[in-house]
């Protein structure tokens, strides 16, 4: 499976939630497959998915998951610690980790060779961080999100990329329609 099939198997999932979704292909791929309103889809700025919903994850108390991939994770790597010492009981992240940079033509990231993300969350004071092959991640987000604990999970999956258009919608109504979504 590739990142691709992992969002086509949860999109479902997702749909009643809150979603912020990783710069480039993964935001493309969300809003093919699912365009939903309360889906946040990163248009620029790699690395901030991870912070951007633990905010909303804080000042709100609806479920909030984050889509990030392993290269936005190794970009903005004050992400762990942070989100272990801001507990937020209503916040998922969800690194999709193919071991490499998608976006960018599949050049291997670190977590594809000796970083294991998943050890680095831990290490960074991270409590509820499972670890899942690519075919595991709707049971695995399913627990998360019936749970009432932070949780961060690290789904495996083989590297490649779809073709998918871009995102025309205007970035302000992104933020718009998103921001009526939380305030739902």
């Amino acid at each position: 499976m590739i990142r691709s099939d992992i969002l086509k198997e949860i999109a479902p999932i997702l749909r009643e939630q809150m979603v912020v979704c990783n710069i480039g292909l993964p935001s493309q791929e969300l809003h093919m497959i699912d365009d939903q309103p309360s889906n946040f889809y990163m248009l620029g700025t790699m690395g901030l998915s991870s912070s951007i919903g633990l905010g909303l994850a804080l000042a709100q108390n609806k479920k909030v998951i984050s889509i990030d991939g392993d290269g936005s994770v190794l970009t903005n790597f004050g992400t762990l610690p942070t989100i272990a010492n801001n507990v937020a009981d209503n916040y998922i992240l969800l690194i999709i980790d193919n071991g490499s940079y998608g976006s960018t033509g599949d050049q291997p990231t670190y977590a594809g060779k000796k970083t294991s993300l998943t050890a680095v969350a831990r290490a960074c004071g991270c409590e509820n961080v499972v670890e899942v092959a690519a075919k595991d991640t709707g049971k695995a987000l399913q627990a998360a999100i019936d749970g009432d604990e932070m949780t961060i999970i690290v789904a495996k999956c083989e590297s490649g990329n779809i073709k998918v258009p871009v995102i025309t919608m205007d970035p302000v109504v992104i933020r718009d329609r998103f921001m009526k979504a939380v305030q739902a």
